[in-house]
């Protein structure tokens, strides 16, 4: 500092005097504001606030920190007004299923109300939104600063311009956005990300849609049920949340009956035309070349975390061999530092009960640390609206090792109550470990399926074996049968290929 206050005490080469430059530096460094506190959260959205209910309850003094809008990533752009627009979509799907009861709908005697839809969208979003708004504005203000963060070093960090903040540890709870593609980049102004779609007032009469994951296939569906004409661009073959061969091929012939579906297909071009539309050229598998214009482009490719610009390459973080910061999911620390990254912002589990989970987590160890307390996660569970809901529970197919584990089947093809509501179509597999005879997971693809994960992944969790599960009621006629048909092909499996005590099976193949 010195050394840096003499250089400014000599002259430019005009001869000004640079004193006058650090009597500047001397003063804005007087003006400037620090805030001690023993725990600063940035980020207040589901991980954040989670994260700074932990502080409080641990008795611990919080700064909260967002530079952005309040609301969280849910409320305003993600789980709410999506499944407002899904809510809406459903409603036109059943009108035009109608006559298929018997119930019959005339030509040209309803229509969707594209205005009324997204002003609906946006009135309820707006109204979740609020509830999370008040809930931060009564907090105590002097502890929430709206300004960026940038780290000085591991317990320091600049908000703003005039404010320093040191802390005994931080919390970092930053979320995520949307990835743009650089093809897209000459064109970004004219496409839209899922945050964009909430804000139309028109279906889009031919839509493209970049990504067949949740978020993709959520919106693509629900716009084409209400009028559009969808086409989903993947450049994998994955579809969803399934890993599971045999569930993502049922949904990939599913979904191909509502919307077209190119995968595993790169997006070598997007150009605007003259009449405002956009036209896409993908290359396929075997080399061909593709074009088509589309009114609306909805990029759809996945979320990013929000690290960057914050001064965390400085810092003695561990990376991995893609330079991805490595966030142990137990504690959710960041190497030995009092640092803990918890919600989209470490990108392992991108989903809202999972970031609240680990807001707590990081809250209660940045509160005592260095002392780390044991953090108990529960079972996986994740589930997309789309229609049939696909779901997974505890391990996904892809984590298990296929001579350990059994496997139980169900269409959903023929099933009683699925068939009686006109929504019988769908696969479930479920898995238990060969030595345990404890259901493990499953890959889930149907009606209500939201409801079924739910009930599985509380099983998975209770570390129920699949006797444990045959020996549960079920009611007639309900979906809920489809699960008992595939727990009782999971009993089989584990009875011919398994050291399962006898008693395990003997009442499952009756009822």
């Amino acid at each position: 500092m010195q050394a840096f206050k003499a250089r400014l005490l000599v002259r430019d080469e005009e001869g000004h005097s640079l004193g006058a430059c650090w009597m500047w530096i001397n003063k804005r460094m007087k003006e400037m504001k620090t805030i001690k506190t023993n725990v600063a959260i940035i980020g207040a959205g589901s991980a954040g606030l989670s994260a700074r209910r932990a502080v409080e309850e641990a008795g611990k003094d919080w700064v909260l920190i967002e530079a952005g809008e309040l609301g969280t990533t849910c409320a305003r752009v993600g789980c709410m007004p999506s499944k407002l627009l899904i809510a809406a979509a459903e409603a036109a799907h059943d009108v035009k299923m109608a006559s298929a009861f018997g119930v019959m709908v005339e030509e040209g005697s309803w229509h969707v109300d594209a205005k009324a839809v997204f002003e609906r969208v946006r009135s309820e979003r707006d109204r979740f939104v609020g509830f999370v708004v008040e809930n931060i504005e009564e907090l105590d203000q002097s502890k929430v600063l709206r300004e960026r963060a940038r780290f000085l070093d591991a317990t320091t960090l600049q908000v703003g311009e005039e404010t320093r903040v040191e802390a005994d540890a931080v919390v970092i709870a930053t979320g995520s956005s949307p990835f743009i593609p650089p093809v897209f980049e000459d064109v970004r102004e004219h496409i839209m990300i899922s945050d964009d779609v909430f804000e139309l007032d028109v279906i889009p009469e031919k839509l493209a849609v970049i990504g067949a994951g949740i978020i993709g296939l959520e919106l693509g569906q629900a716009l084409g049920r209400l009028g559009s004409k969808v086409h989903v661009f993947n450049n994998t073959g994955d579809l969803g949340l399934f890993s599971d061969e045999i569930v993502r091929d049922a949904a990939l012939e599913i979904f191909s009956q509502e919307m077209s579906l190119s995968m595993s297909v790169e997006i070598t071009r997007a150009e605007r035309l003259g009449d405002g539309r956009l036209k896409l050229t993908w290359d396929d598998e075997q080399g061909g070349s593709h074009h088509d214009s589309f009114s609306h482009v909805l990029v759809a490719a996945g979320r990013r975390p929000n690290t960057s610009g914050m001064g965390l390459e400085e810092l003695d973080i561990p990376r991995d061999e893609k330079d991805h910061i490595i966030v142990p999911m137990d504690t959710l620390q960041l190497g030995e530092l009092p640092l803990f990254m918890a919600g989209d912002a470490n990108n392992k589990r991108p989903l809202l009960h999972e970031a609240s989970d680990e807001g707590r987590i990081a809250g209660r160890n940045a509160s005592s640390f260095p002392k780390l307390s044991d953090s108990f996660r529960s079972e996986s569970i994740a589930v997309a609206f789309t229609s049939p809901q696909m779901a997974f529970v505890g391990k996904p197919w892809k984590d298990l090792d296929p001579k350990e584990t059994a496997v139980g089947q169900v269409s959903y093809a023929n099933q009683g109550r699925a068939r009686v509501m006109l929504v019988n179509q769908g696969v479930v597999r479920l898995y238990a470990d060969r030595e345990s005879c404890r259901l493990v997971g499953g890959e889930l693809l149907g009606p209500a399926m939201e409801h079924m994960a739910h009930l599985l992944t509380w099983v998975i969790q209770s570390r129920m074996r699949v006797l444990d599960l045959l020996r549960l009621p079920f009611y007639h006629p309900v979906l809920e049968e489809g699960l008992r048909t595939a727990l009782r092909a999971l009993a089989e499996d584990l009875h011919t290929t398994s050291e399962c005590p006898p008693e395990h099976f003997a009442l499952s193949v009756g009822g």
